[in-house]
């Protein structure tokens, strides 16, 4: 898809220098509307100057903006960079073939507007290192690496065959780093460590049962209390947190009293847990799933049951949200499908179901930027992003039209995006042609 996008013209990647963008209308990752024209100057990777007047900066490349929007670059905070553009045998057992196969995603993804991903799972340390060192291009990755699980939990995809389990000898699940097994607080601590070695600014861990693994039930409470307070002394240890994967009630409130600052999903839990999570000022990554996850899933399957049981919280978890006035992040967790990462835009603008669509782009740029700032020093891009803002980093999208009026607009990026700039690139223009 990248070769076929250079032939077009599309991704001619511009060498980071002074841009000044003229007669824009801002959309700032925080507010309700969008500015009065105005004028945003970007030297080097940084937003310089913001002014309604003309600012005068001889020598930067000139975009007329005739109007359109200017806005932060989307962020996705639950991405599995490596387990999209491939099926789980693929990626646990050809970690070469995946690991091309997702970095020509990672460039889809950056071309779909989305500068920034927080990586929940997968081996994607070695994609990230190629994306910043500009070999591909592709969105910033707050990797977590490998999801930590147990014998029999969410993200453990071993075959009966490699049981019983021997410590010290690893499947290709393992070896390659897609998640590793843990049985012991101290098994915990081990590949914790191992994880923030290799790269990892978090740590995710499968604290319940989970759709896609067909051994794990989805009302088993998986890590013991002790395994997840040791994931948590380490990531504090590191200065930075623990997301947990926990759909039920039980998962949810072990979760949060071990010290974990991050729910990811939660649509089995109550009323109760939703006033928990807001009184303790935990994180809610919630995710509003396309039916064709559920759908795509064989019927009569273990995973399919799983899934019809799980699509109904999703609206009930939204209104939870939205009544305790929980924080809460958006991110899509799509798994071995590039056709459903391709509706990544349309999956956030199916948001207006609960939010305005101011709302939902303030979620998938300032507010999911306030998430990623929990890794504090273990940050790998220093800098603030989700904002349009003086002294932000320059990840900006410009786009046809008002995606506040009509938020539709974002799930049509070839059409409605005319300029992707991440870190002060320009990675797309139309305008130029």
């Amino acid at each position: 898809m990248l070769a076929a996008a250079l032939l077009l013209g599309l991704c001619a990647t511009a060498a980071a220098d002074n841009v000044l963008f003229e007669n824009v209308r801002i959309f700032d990752g925080k507010g309700a509307a969008l500015s009065a024209p105005s004028n945003v100057l970007v030297e080097g990777n940084v937003i310089a100057q913001i002014s309604t007047s003309p600012i005068a900066a001889e020598g930067a490349q000139r975009i007329a903006g005739n109007g359109r929007t200017l806005m932060p670059g989307l962020i996705d905070a639950h991405w599995h960079a490596m387990l999209i553009a491939t099926g789980p045998a693929e990626t646990m057992n050809d970690i070469g073939f995946a690991t091309l196969a997702a970095g020509d995603e990672a460039t889809d993804t950056l071309m779909r507007g989305f500068t920034t991903v927080r990586d929940v799972g997968g081996p994607a340390f070695g994609l990230k290192r190629a994306i910043d060192q500009g070999i591909i291009e592709g969105p910033r990755i707050y990797p977590s690496g490998a999801m930590i699980t147990v014998t029999s939990g969410h993200g453990d995809f071993r075959q009966m065959s490699d049981l019983p389990r021997k410590p010290g000898l690893f499947t290709p699940m393992e070896i390659n780093g897609g998640s590793i097994v843990v049985d012991s607080p101290d098994e915990v601590r081990l590949r914790a460590r191992e994880q923030f070695m290799q790269g990892a600014v978090l740590l995710k861990v499968t604290a319940g049962g989970g759709v896609s693994s067909p051994h794990s039930p989805l009302d088993v409470t998986t890590f013991t209390a002790p395994e997840l307070r040791a994931a948590v002394e380490i990531a504090e240890n590191w200065g930075t947190y623990v997301a947990a994967h926990a759909f039920t009630s039980e998962a949810v409130q072990m979760s949060i009293a071990a010290g974990v600052k991050c729910i990811e999903h939660g649509f089995l839990m109550s009323e109760a847990d939703a006033k928990l999570i807001a009184e303790k000022g935990v994180w809610l990554s919630l995710q509003p799933l396309h039916e064709m996850m559920r759908t795509g899933l064989r019927e009569g399957s273990v995973e399919r049951a799983k899934a019809d049981e799980v699509w109904p919280g999703i609206d009930r978890t939204y209104k939870l949200a939205k009544k305790y006035d929980i924080k809460t992040a958006w991110g899509t967790d799509v798994l071995f499908s590039r056709a459903m990462a391709a509706q990544q835009g349309a999956i956030l603008a199916s948001l207006t179901r609960w939010y305005t669509p101011a709302e939902a782009l303030a979620m998938a740029t300032g507010t999911n930027a306030e998430l990623l700032a929990l890794s504090g020093k273990r940050n790998p891009y220093p800098g603030k992003l989700g904002v349009v803002e003086e002294g932000a980093l320059a990840d900006l999208l410009l786009v046809e039209g008002n995606p506040l009026e009509n938020l539709d607009l974002v799930a049509d990026p070839a059409n409605n995006f005319k300029i992707i700039m991440k870190d002060g690139v320009i990675h797309k223009n139309t305008l130029a042609e």
